[in-house]
């Protein structure tokens, strides 16, 4: 069963996109993911079968970006 989760990120702009999509695309339980750098929040959604928001921050923290579970 997916589930989609939901992070307020630092993730601000196309070359910040660029720079976290290899750490994202990396991580094989990803089923999907986008973030809305429009949002004031820079909202991560995340497509998953079996992760939990933790282990998706520790992948954001590699990359060197913030997020908090909304």
């Amino acid at each position: 069963m997916t589930r989609t989760l939901k992070l307020k990120t630092n993730i601000n702009c196309s070359g910040c996109i660029a720079a976290v999509t290899p750490f994202l695309n990396s991580e094989k339980e990803i089923l999907a993911w986008e973030v809305d750098t429009v949002d004031k929040n820079k909202i991560l959604t995340v497509t998953t079968e079996s992760l939990a928001a933790e282990n998706i921050q520790k992948v954001l923290e590699k990359a060197g970006y913030k997020s908090q579970v909304v």
